[in-house]
């Protein structure tokens, strides 16, 4: 299949066309009827999307999302790259689940899947998982994502037994002694009586591994950071040649814990959502760099799980189809980073941190890309969204960075009918 894109932008390019055949970006051809030709009226290309840290759900709870559909939903969020999370059922701990996921995503994703195996068997915190299988089967990364990894002498032997593989340890920094809550701990919470989550059972994990990678001289990455003590001690150990990297998230720089006083529980995350000073330092994080990316922590869940007790209902939003439409909005057009440093954020610096070789829009690599109408404002409308579930906090917001069309391999994934 041979596709012309043309009329558009090419990010950080002088390009105004790109032409596409098979699976890579190819030289110019000569057009005729067996072409498709995508006029893009001015919009500009970018780099598929990487999301280095998401939920698909698939095997075990396909009622909140399957593969297919969270594909569908992150390809119309101009991804074209995810890396899901093991804690499906059964966990992904071994290489017949990784085996099955790849399967899967083949068959009917929209997008490239990445699968992140677990640190210890069943998540449970005791044994090492088998990740030398699972990288064979295809696995990128480890985690014990949704649990944080539970003693200081286990995320030793997992970093150690890791590193023989050339796997990442991601961490989802949240000590459990002092995380039976439901929001963030502040005078907020207290005022509506709802049990709080204090910032420092983040702070701690964050220290703990930032400590043990110093020591051990291994890589570690922090999953969705939220504190501004969090975003300080890991500044410092990047300036101390720490290999520490990190991501945050979409909510955490565009909302607060204040956004919880009327008991909306698509507003419940875990980690929670922090105070305004939280919010600030996370972005000053993004804008220094001490930040590398920005995930979604794509969190489906099914309407019974949420429309109920804010005490009672999961964690967790939706975030594949406003990314982009977020960072663009509340960071770069309020001049707070730059649209290349947001780039950074949701392609390179997670291609790189998980060598995943995405990003490159040159002749010879393959055709990954996503258009965007960065001009012209819309209303998200959650209705709208391909996801199979619907928490979203974001519902009528007025945002910038529309998705227009997405390609992956040189298939066209996602286009907006006008």
């Amino acid at each position: 299949m041979k596709i012309l894109v043309t009329n558009c932008k090419v990010f950080n390019s002088d390009k105004t066309s790109l032409y596409i055949e098979d699976d890579k970006f190819v030289n110019p051809f000569e057009i005729d009827d067996t072409v498709v030709v995508k006029d893009m009226k001015g919009n500009m290309v970018f780099p598929g999307f990487v999301d280095l840290h998401c939920h698909l759900r698939e095997p075990g709870f396909e009622y909140k999302e399957t593969i297919k559909t969270g594909t569908m939903s992150a390809a119309k969020g101009g991804y074209t790259s995810v890396c899901s999370m093991p804690n499906t059922f059964p966990v992904c701990d071994n290489a017949s689940v990784v085996h099955g996921i790849m399967k899967k995503a083949k068959e009917a994703g929209f997008c490239r899947v990445y699968p992140v195996g677990a640190c210890s068997k069943g998540e449970a915190g005791k044994e090492l998982s088998e990740m030398g299988l699972m990288k064979e089967a295809g696995i990128v990364a480890v985690t014990d994502d949704g649990k944080c990894i539970a003693t200081a002498e286990l995320l030793r032997k997992v970093m150690e037994y890791s590193s023989d593989f050339g796997l990442l340890v991601m961490d989802h920094c949240e000590d459990a002694s002092l995380s039976d809550g439901s929001m963030n701990e502040s005078d907020t919470s207290t005022s509506i009586g709802l049990r709080g989550i204090p910032s420092v059972a983040e702070d701690i994990i964050i220290a703990r591994d930032i400590i043990m990678s110093e020591y051990l001289g291994i890589p570690i990455h922090i999953c969705h950071v939220s504190t501004k003590n969090g975003v300080r001690m890991i500044r410092e150990a990047k300036k101390r040649g720490v290999k520490v990297t990190t991501e945050t998230c979409p909510h955490y720089f565009t909302l607060n814990d204040e956004n919880c006083v009327n008991y909306d529980s698509n507003f419940k995350m875990y980690p929670p959502l922090r105070e305004n000073e939280d919010v600030n330092a996370i972005i000053e994080g993004l804008a220094d760099g001490t930040i590398d990316c920005i995930a979604t922590d794509h969190a489906p869940h099914h309407e019974d799980e949420k429309t109920i007790e804010f005490a009672l209902a999961n964690n967790g939003i939706v975030g594949l189809e406003t990314a982009f439409p977020l960072g663009y909005t509340y960071l770069v057009k309020t001049n707070r980073i730059t649209l290349n440093q947001l780039i950074d954020a949701m392609v390179y610096n997670p291609s790189s941190i998980l060598k995943l070789g995405r990003g490159s829009l040159e002749v010879g690599a393959d055709a990954d890309f996503t258009v965007m109408d960065l001009d012209n404002e819309f209303v998200f409308d959650k209705s709208k969204m391909l996801c199979k579930s619907k928490n979203t906090p974001y519902d009528g917001y007025k945002l910038f960075g529309k998705t227009i069309l997405t390609v992956m391999g040189g298939r066209i994934t996602y286009e907006e009918l006008c």
